[in-house]
């Protein structure tokens, strides 16, 4: 079973964020602007902080430095850090390198050998940090998870690749829970809103603007 969270403390708006990707500026932009107050609201980032922009090691520092402030700031894993963690770990480093993970081995700093082994100066609590995030999370209204869910598929019997990974197959069927669903991983020019779904990914590891999502009024924020 998939790392799960339920998140039962009353709130009175949810902040979603989505896919940062290294774009530590944008970030903070859209961090001063939304009026999010953390003894009240939940904020939630829906994964991969990491890859493709230049400041990975920033967001991550960033967001450490929120959830020391408040534990109503909650993180998903995303496909990239699991990507990260399998790369430190020994996968094939063309996998991870070719899904722009180089940006990421340069924010945090690297040696590379003559036999294309990596060492990356990553802190341990940013290890431990990729380590504890949960696959996904629910509140009383919402599912919140990076990549989608497979259809007809009780949520305690997802599979962690669906989770981190799943496209088409989610967007274009009807989930059929009782509750809205919120991701990203999949980029749109504009947050997609569907009746089941709502998705925020808007393509900020490509340059264009990172979205926040202020729940339950569906209202956007962007930071270009």
């Amino acid at each position: 079973m998939a790392l799960s969270r339920t998140i039962t403390v009353p709130y009175r708006h949810i902040f979603a964020i989505g896919d940062v990707h290294g774009q530590a500026r944008k970030l903070r932009e859209l961090l001063d602007e939304i009026p999010c107050d953390l003894s009240e609201d939940l904020l939630i980032l829906l994964g991969d902080y990491i890859d493709r922009g230049p400041g990975s090691r920033y967001v991550v520092e960033m967001i450490l430095d929120l959830q020391r402030q408040s534990d109503r700031v909650i993180c998903l894993r995303g496909n990239h850090e699991q990507m990260f963690l399998d790369f430190i770990r020994g996968a094939d480093p063309l996998i991870y390198l070719f899904n722009g993970g180089r940006a990421t081995l340069e924010s945090y700093g690297y040696e590379e050998d003559e036999e294309e082994r990596y060492r990356v100066f990553v802190p341990f609590s940013h290890i431990s940090f990729f380590d504890s995030l949960p696959y996904w999370v629910e509140t009383d209204r919402y599912i919140f998870v990076h990549a989608g869910i497979r259809p007809g598929v009780p949520m305690n019997e997802q599979s962690e690749e669906d989770l981190l990974w799943i496209r088409h197959e989610f967007i274009f069927s009807y989930s059929g829970l009782n509750k809205k669903i919120i991701f990203g991983h999949t980029p749109f020019y504009e947050p997609l809103v569907m009746e089941d779904k709502i998705g925020i990914d808007t393509g900020a590891g490509y340059g264009r603007k990172l979205t926040c999502l202020q729940l339950p009024e569906e209202v956007f924020y962007f930071a270009w």
